[in-house]
């Protein structure tokens, strides 16, 4: 009986690891493939040397313009490329004006800086929502990425870096309307393993918040987590959650088609340039 006591929670901790190391792998696998499907693009549309040559230039066009790596990747796969010989990759348009974000409550805001902005709708949700735990997801590829977060312990973000399964942020998105999940422990939208990281990272109920754009698209999923199961929200508290929705929802839209398409440019300006 003493060593059946001992030996339990022994291979209870060795599951535990095993299932972390898995999603971890989970995680570095499918953020991978999506680079290395763009320096594929980069080696043959440049004629480059290697997939090395093509990742050094995805870094240095992502560092200059300061967007995600693995961002400007996904634009390069679902871009239609270059005509041959072309000095220019997309003809640039007359400039968007940034949205107003001062529904964030964050003072000036840099709209180019994309980590900057999404902190500060993270923590306008936070405090209308009355939580210290949250995080932002974007859409990419109809999966929603873990983008931003706070007080959420790394198994969570690591479970949750993608997500295209049955779970209130994928809910809200799919449904283009807020979810509230007044306690994780009984509710019926998640499975088992699931439950299990919400519940270990110390969140009892949650709230989804899609973030829609002007054209009524949805770019991602603002979530916050809650200690304790909730009761639900007031109409003053729904109504800020989708001012701040429209706002972010808006900037993504924009932040995409002129950020991201001016680094898409610039990428190809580089690219031009290394082959003499």
């Amino acid at each position: 009986m003493e060593n059946r006591s001992i030996i339990q929670p022994a291979l209870s901790s060795d599951a535990e690891q095993l299932r972390d190391q898995v999603t971890e792998l989970r995680v570095q696998s499918r953020a991978r493939a999506r680079v290395a499907l763009a320096e594929g693009i980069l080696v043959e549309r440049y004629r480059l040397a290697d997939a090395q040559a093509a990742f050094t230039l995805l870094r240095q066009a992502s560092q200059r313009a300061n967007v995600k790596l693995h961002q400007l990747a996904a634009a390069v796969a679902r871009t239609p490329g270059p005509a041959p010989g072309e000095e220019t990759w997309i003809v640039r348009r007359a400039p968007l004006p940034a949205p107003d974000l001062t529904v964030l409550g964050a003072g000036q805001l840099d709209a180019t800086n994309q980590g900057e902005v999404l902190g500060a709708a993270l923590r306008r949700v936070l405090s209308v929502t009355d939580t210290d735990m949250g995080n932002v997801q974007l859409v990419e590829d109809d999966i929603l990425r873990m983008a931003k977060h706070a007080g959420l312990p790394r198994q969570f973000t690591d479970y949750f870096a993608f997500v295209d399964g049955n779970t209130s942020c994928a809910r809200a998105a799919a449904a283009s309307h807020q979810v509230t999940v007044k306690e994780v422990a009984s509710s019926a939208g998640f499975d088992d393993d699931t439950r299990r990281i919400i519940l270990s990272s110390g969140s009892r109920a949650c709230h989804s918040v899609p973030l829609v754009d002007d054209r009524n698209t949805v770019r991602g999923v603002i979530s916050s987590h809650h200690a304790r199961p909730l009761a639900g929200f007031t109409q003053t508290q729904l109504r800020a959650l989708d001012g701040t929705s429209r706002a972010l929802g808006t900037w993504i839209r924009w932040h995409r088609e002129t950020v991201l398409v001016d680094a898409l440019r610039d990428l190809h300006r580089l690219a031009l340039a290394s082959r003499g």
